[in-house]
């Protein structure tokens, strides 16, 4: 499984739920992007492209892919561009701006210089985010899109939700659950979703949340 850190790329936001997952058996990559991960979104999807291309190459009967935060665009993008729905056998994103962030529109009007490319890319209305929409990866391949009512970074935070994808918030299965954006690749719950979506069999987001989070290690 190829994970995708979000914007900044910090591989060590995903080291938890890389963790969980290897647990079961599967290997989980998390990949490292170019530079510090906030310049061209087109970059990190050519990261992406190679990662999987060595990972069927290595014989990998097939590869699954989950994109937290900005990563989600990254790997909406590559499905799009790259063939990812003959190429990937599931995409889960975790908390991602798939129809833009309004905290990267305010940054690029009110700080520009402090909201570099990949910023400007997932403000509401980029040229990424309508290549998004307008492929409509969400009905290519089995798709989750798991998002928290408490993100403070994906303003608003239905933002996340993709058509054609399956859509769940961690408090449509946990009510009452506090998760904040940063807590999402780490929340037992959100991995519980995660490996249930990416197991053998059909993909199936869970909806009891005591059996989410024992799945997933809390």
């Amino acid at each position: 499984m190829l994970l995708v850190p979000g914007y900044g790329g910090d591989t060590a936001a995903l080291g938890t739920l890389a963790a969980r997952i290897a647990a079961t058996g599967r290997e989980a990559r998390v990949l490292a992007l170019p530079g510090d991960g906030t310049g061209d979104l087109s970059a990190q999807v050519r990261v992406l492209d190679a990662a999987v291309d060595e990972a069927l190459a290595a014989g990998a009967p097939s590869v699954d892919v989950v994109g937290y935060s900005a990563g989600g665009v990254v790997a909406g993008l590559w499905v799009a561009r790259e063939d990812g729905a003959a190429r990937a056998r599931r995409v889960v994103t975790l908390g991602s701006p798939l129809n833009g962030t309004q905290l990267a529109a305010a940054g690029a009007v009110g700080a520009p210089d402090a909201c570099p490319v990949a910023c400007r890319q997932i403000a509401p209305g980029s040229a990424e985010l309508a290549e998004l929409a307008g492929a409509r990866v969400g009905g290519l391949l089995p798709w989750l899109s798991v998002w928290t009512a408490d993100d403070e970074t994906v303003t608003p935070p239905e933002s996340a939700r993709l058509p054609g994808a399956e859509d769940v918030a961690v408090q449509d299965v946990c009510p009452g659950a506090v998760v904040t954006h940063g807590q999402l690749p780490s929340d037992p719950v959100v991995a519980g979703l995660v490996l249930g979506w990416t197991a053998p069999g059909p993909p199936a987001a869970g909806t009891d949340c005591a059996t989410l989070r024992a799945a997933g290690g809390g």
